[in-house]
């Protein structure tokens, strides 16, 4: 199963991209850093400059070799075709006086430059194709897990998500909200194996999902057909052990009352009157072993209040340790950690959550739901059915 890590969502489980490419780093599709880029103007200049104002010639020409190059880096090939010129230019002009540099110190400058040419015409092809292909590979990404929106009927909710692997915005963690005729549903889950492996799971777990929440009038009903759906997926391939862990929520109309069903996986936490209650949610069998064929999930239904706020996290969060392997008390912290924006708050235990954790190495992903009630007196405690 994938265990907690997708820049923070700026609402929702979208994103914000320029946090992403600071995330990835510059080695890893990030633009070139500032540096990067004045690194060889001001190596230029430097040999310049220290030509002009030394009493006796240097013999620092070699310098102006490592120009060309430095501008493949972080720039295209006008960019370095300019400063490989103006390398040979210095190199030649008798005004700074580099000790008389040989027939054979200028050709070789020159081949740099050139080859540097290539070089950076290459690296900018590919850099192109790489961009139009991460642009893609994000499209078909958001199409499978689109970003949340900020309430669904009389539910606000934002959703977190990290992927274990570098550069991709789905993995082996899903969540997801939708309305239907039966009332608000939410899912939060986990599919076997992590990253781009498990994208076609979750595709079809959601589907599955969504087409439920229109036909399906119980959140058991809607459990056994998701398990169904995997089942299907692995009859025809032998020994797929093919499973999920999951949480399924039913909001009834007034957002008075949640039904919960935990298959494999701890229910939510419920954050109420700047506490944390646990509430007595057993999970049952995973999705995907035969669950509709063997017995129904057991029910939980919960009385809502005004103000309370349901948090959901995958086991990235709750089994992430420090440096002397203690798990993250996620029930201790959160309260400290609240905020009256769901998405707030799943940001604010993000930032903490990696301040107690900073390797994180799996999928994190984080649901919270805030019911605004409406009618009728405010409930209390929950019961199961």
């Amino acid at each position: 199963m994938s265990r907690a890590r997708a820049r923070l969502p700026r609402r929702d489980g979208d994103r914000d991209p320029d946090r992403d490419l600071d995330r990835r780093g510059w080695l890893r599709g990030a633009p070139p850093p500032v540096w990067a880029r004045l690194l060889p103007s001001v190596l230029l200049a430097a040999v310049c400059t220290a030509e002009l104002i030394s009493p006796v010639p240097l013999d620092v020409g070699f310098l102006l070799g490592a120009i060309p190059p430095l501008a493949v880096l972080a720039h295209g090939p006008v960019v370095t075709a300019v400063l490989g010129a103006l390398a040979v230019v210095v190199l030649t002009v008798p005004v700074f006086r580099l000790d008389n540099p040989g027939s054979t110190d200028v050709l070789t400058v020159c081949f740099v430059a050139a080859l540097s040419v290539l070089l950076s015409f290459v690296r900018s092809r590919r850099d192109a194709q790489l961009v139009t292909e991460r642009a893609v590979a994000e499209v078909a990404q958001r199409a499978v897990v689109p970003p949340l929106p900020e309430e669904v009927g009389p539910v606000r909710c934002a959703g977190l998500y990290r992927a274990a692997q570098s550069g991709t915005l789905v993995g082996g963690d899903f969540f997801d909200v939708r309305a239907g005729p039966y009332g608000v549903r939410a899912v939060m889950g986990d599919v076997q194996g992590h990253g781009l492996s498990a994208v076609a799971t979750v595709a079809s777990l959601l589907g599955a999902f969504r087409e439920a929440v229109l036909d399906q009038p119980d959140p058991e009903a809607v459990a056994a057909r998701l398990d169904r759906r995997l089942a299907m997926d692995s009859a025809g391939e032998p020994h797929a052990e093919l499973f999920a862990t999951a949480v399924l929520l039913d909001f009834s109309a007034d957002a008075r009352v949640v039904r919960i069903v935990a298959c494999g996986q701890a229910g939510p936490l419920l954050l109420r009157d700047g506490r944390t209650v646990e509430l007595d949610v057993e999970p049952c069998t995973p999705l995907g072993l035969g669950l509709a064929e063997v017995t129904l999930p057991r029910v939980v239904s919960v009385p809502l209040r005004a103000g309370d706020r349901l948090f959901l996290a995958s086991d990235g969060v709750t089994e992430a340790r420090d440096a002397l392997g203690v798990f993250y008390p996620l029930a201790e912290r959160l309260p400290g950690l609240a905020d009256p924006d769901p998405a707030a708050l799943a940001e604010r235990v993000w930032t903490d959550l990696v301040r107690y954790c900073p390797d994180v190495r799996d999928d994190v992903t984080m649901l919270v739901l805030a019911p605004h009630p409406w009618g009728g007196p405010d409930g209390g405690g929950y019961v199961s059915s």
